[in-house]
């Protein structure tokens, strides 16, 4: 394999370049310090970050990042969260990783004493955005509260950090929070698939990563719905049984006729179009499960008398919560599927707004776009 691994030093210097984000859309370059990792925190130096559907959220409206109580613009704001990198320093009390460690990183750490990180739903803290000065209590989700990878390094709490095999790339590690979060979902819906039909809607990053854990855990068969021909036949080789564009068919009837009428045992929604929850409910069986991975911008009208009538259950998920990563690494070291069907583009550090305007008009149909550091 090519070796695709960060050579850089493992020296920490004082300052180090960032991205910040100034008034929506308007991302600046400039230096910031190094930070220092606190107690059960490591710092990173970041090697690979991927471009997220949600950072081109985040530029546009804000939303759903909330540092210092508000919108994140004019804060000197760094975003970026779905990267890997090499532990080059450690914070007190810290044996679980070593100096030179290869890491990728969860977004979320839990404030650990609100009643959904008590829980393990840490992605769901109570005190989501409570991290700065005299509010400070403990929540971190870089990226989004704290920040991200944007940057030349990035301090993580050390529950939130995976170790990265020898053999799997930077570029590949990057992938692995979301296809943790393609997993969360499945987890909240099923658990067990083996057997189980599953239909996923929308063939973006999270839902091909979904399509390929569905199908790894035995899923039978999976169904990929979307409007392109080249993303669903990335799909196929990804383990679809089956796909469906939307713009020559229609989804329910098709997903329907598949299943021998029946309808599908869970369907995994990563499309976020306004009419994606009510036609995931039509293809359902009843008694069926439907997990929303994505959102619309604006509300929509929901049939919830279909849903009541065939007691059907929704789910709607946050990231890559109860440790889903852990379980996506394990399905991509053993090499279960091939994660890096999706990476299409690389971009250099200095490059990041070119990055980010490939990702968000998918130029040259550019899926998963990765930055990688020099």
């Amino acid at each position: 394999m090519q070796d695709t691994k960060s050579k850089r030093s493992l020296e920490v210097p004082k300052t180090m370049k960032a991205w910040v984000l100034d008034d929506p859309e308007q991302l600046r370059l400039t230096e910031k310090p190094v930070p220092e990792p606190g107690p059960a925190e490591i710092l990173v130096r970041v090697d690979a970050v991927a471009i997220c559907g949600t950072d081109l959220e985040i530029l546009s409206y804000g939303l759903p990042a909330i540092v210092e109580g508000g919108p994140p613009f004019n804060k000197n704001f760094t975003i970026g969260h779905e990267y890997m990198g090499t532990v080059v320093k450690l914070g007190r009390g810290v044996d679980e990783f070593a100096i030179g460690d290869r890491v990728t990183a969860e977004i979320h750490a839990g404030c650990g004493r609100c009643e959904r990180c008590r829980e393990g739903m840490y992605t769901s803290c109570s005190n989501y955005g409570l991290n700065y000065g005299d509010k400070n209590k403990g929540h971190r989700a870089n990226g989004f509260t704290t920040d991200g990878a944007f940057a030349e390094y990035a301090v993580n709490n050390v529950n939130t950090l995976i170790h990265v095999p020898d053999e799997m790339s930077d570029e590949e590690a990057t992938l692995v929070v979301t296809a943790g979060t393609a997993m969360y979902g499945l987890d909240v819906m099923a658990g067990l698939l083996a057997g189980k039909s599953i239909a996923v809607t929308g063939p973006g990053p999270i839902g091909l990563m979904g399509v390929a854990l569905a199908k790894s855990l035995g899923a039978q068969p999976v169904i990929l719905t979307g409007t392109r021909d080249s993303r669903l036949a990335m799909g196929k080789k990804l383990g679809a049984d089956h796909v469906i564009n939307v713009r020559n068919e229609d989804p329910v009837k098709k997903v329907l006729e598949l299943t021998r009428g029946r309808g599908v045992h869970y369907v995994l929604e990563c499309s976020g179009a306004s009419n994606a929850l009510n036609e995931a409910a039509k293809m359902t069986n009843r008694g069926g499960r439907v997990c929303l991975a994505a959102f619309p911008h604006e509300p929509v009208p929901v049939d919830l008398a279909h849903l009541v009538r065939n007691n059907i259950y929704v789910y709607g998920i946050r990231g890559e919560g109860r440790s889903a990563t852990h379980r996506a690494m394990a399905f991509m070291q053993q090499k279960r599927f091939d994660a890096t069907i999706i990476h299409t583009h690389t971009f250099a550090f200095e490059e990041i707004p070119t990055a980010i305007k490939y990702a968000k008009e998918r130029i040259e149909d550019a899926i998963k776009v990765v930055v990688k550091m020099g």
